[in-house]
């Protein structure tokens, strides 16, 4: 069979600021492609929501205008990955939200993280889950959610209440009500999931006051999910074959299949994963998790950093320059950063370091600073902090991480990922396709229905990449990175 006569899977990325749709063919590349932004809102200091209306609107709007055109009979498959943590109610009977989507920024949560805390609890939630007590996962979002609906308790423990991530929301809407489910991965993500049983944990259920009826069913990643109903510019009866959260479909579309493989994507914030033989217990601040499940579950660690991405379009905003390409260019400017160190805890610090009442700090400024200085300390602040993950997790994963796999808008910065490789003294393996969270989903999916017959054939597929090699000097660049370390103490000093 002839590429152009293979069968196409449609993908289905909703992320925090767009929702994207992406056709991938038999060759395992991206033919077309269409995106909708999703806004964000924040009522309160701290408080980070969507609405959930709009996340399936806009997904709705980018895969109709990705199938403009294409034949029902050549789409093999639809599958979705999604931003991950974000957590939503809605009513079983009518399918109307019954709240704002939660955002994984959110830290509404906090106090209820706090109050866990003080109870003795997070040793035990750390053992079920692998996830450290914070307010980015799913569990204090979804109570805070039932707490806000008249009578959401009851409701939800008689079943009239779904609450779900974003995968579930969006296969909710795709099904016309028909499934209530989710992936391992996303579920693993929320702090009610064992990742022993892989089942939701009643301890968990009864520490977080939240009602199984309410929650849904558990698949694994590459699975049959039903059939689309007909909805305006999907057509009914397309198979459902994948659900996965973003950070663990971004591994799978690197192929990174074996221990020692890791990938970063850097996008708002960044994720740090890489699978492994069996679970580990992290005593370093990692999370322990799921990678995908597809026959099986497969374990991962991951390290999650808050702000990344987030950073430098903070800082553009800050400066009035519009977009991060400005910062890009005016970091350009500068040789060095002259000494100075931004670490961005605008959010907190995530892992390895786990403080969400950190707040941002800037070091070393002089008189002579420059803004061109500070956009470099900015830029250079991102790949610090994946530094901090790699280093934790080569520690803790017992396998050599060799190069590191990287995805998502921050790698078109050429500079950045030059810098990346020169602090990690390994090369940094950059995929040039538009979209490698969806390339996951797609894959898993074509599993699923016989696309591909295996992972073997699937890690056999042509990847486009740019790799950069480290050129710095060893001693050069363990002073930067001490620098380094000594802002981050200053800030968790604070």
């Amino acid at each position: 069979m002839s590429v152009s006569d293979q069968p196409y899977i449609l993908a289905l990325d909703e992320g925090t600021t767009n929702a994207k749709a992406i056709l991938v063919n038999g060759a395992g590349s991206i033919v077309k492609e269409a995106s909708r932004p999703v806004s964000i809102t924040y009522p309160q200091p701290a408080w980070v929501e969507q609405e959930a209306g709009e996340l399936w609107r806009a997904t709705l709007g980018a895969a109709a205008e990705v199938l403009d055109g294409i034949p029902a009979s050549q789409v093999a498959a639809l599958a979705i990955t999604n931003q991950r943590e974000s957590v939503l109610a809605w009513e079983r009977a009518s399918g109307e939200p019954l709240g704002p989507c939660i955002t994984w920024q959110c830290k509404r949560s906090a106090p209820f993280c706090a109050e866990l805390r003080q109870r003795g609890l997070e040793e035990s939630i750390y053992r079920l889950t692998g996830l450290a007590v914070d307010p980015m996962f799913s569990a204090g979002k979804a109570r805070w959610l039932l707490d806000n609906i008249p009578d959401g308790f009851r409701r939800a423990q008689a079943g009239e209440i779904c609450l779900g991530t974003v995968d579930a929301w969006l296969l909710w809407n795709l099904t016309g009500g028909a499934i209530h489910a989710c992936d391992v991965t996303n579920a693993s993500r929320t702090q009610l999931f064992n990742l022993q049983t892989l089942r939701w944990d009643p301890e968990l259920l009864a520490i977080f006051d939240i009602p199984l009826a309410a929650l849904p069913e558990v698949r694994l990643s590459s699975a049959f999910y039903g059939e689309t109903a007909s909805l305006p510019g999907i057509p009914a009866g397309l198979p459902i074959g994948a659900l996965i959260g973003d950070s663990h479909a971004a591994l799978y579309g690197h192929a990174g299949f074996q221990p020692g493989a890791i990938k970063a994507t850097y996008g708002t914030g960044s994720s740090l994963m890489t699978p492994t033989a069996t679970r580990i217990f992290s005593q370093k601040g990692l999370s322990s998790s799921i990678a995908w499940g597809y026959r099986q579950a497969t374990y991962a660690l991951e390290g999650n950093v808050y702000v990344t991405g987030a950073a430098i379009q903070w800082l553009a905003d800050l400066l009035g320059l519009g977009g991060p390409e400005n910062i890009e260019a005016l970091a350009a400017q500068a040789a060095d950063t002259g000494g100075v160190y931004f670490v961005p805890a605008l959010a907190g610090l995530g892992a390895p370091y786990w403080n969400d009442s950190a707040r941002g700090l800037i070091s070393g400024l002089t008189r002579g600073t420059t803004a061109a200085q500070l956009a470099r300390a900015t830029q250079e602040s991102i790949a610090f902090q994946i530094r901090d993950v790699f280093d934790t997790m080569q520690a803790e994963s017992g396998t050599p991480l060799k190069v590191l796999l990287a995805d998502g808008g921050a790698t078109r910065n050429q500079a950045l990922m030059q810098f990346q490789a020169d602090i990690l003294g390994v090369p940094v393996q950059c995929s040039l396709a538009s979209n490698v969270s969806a390339l996951g989903t797609a894959y898993l999916a074509g599993l699923t229905v016989g696309v591909w017959s295996s992972q073997e054939e699937i890690a056999a597929l042509p990847r486009p990449q740019r790799r950069y090699e480290p050129a710095m000097d060893a001693a050069e660049r363990d002073r930067s990175y001490v620098g380094w370390k000594d802002a981050v103490g200053r800030v968790l000093w604070n």
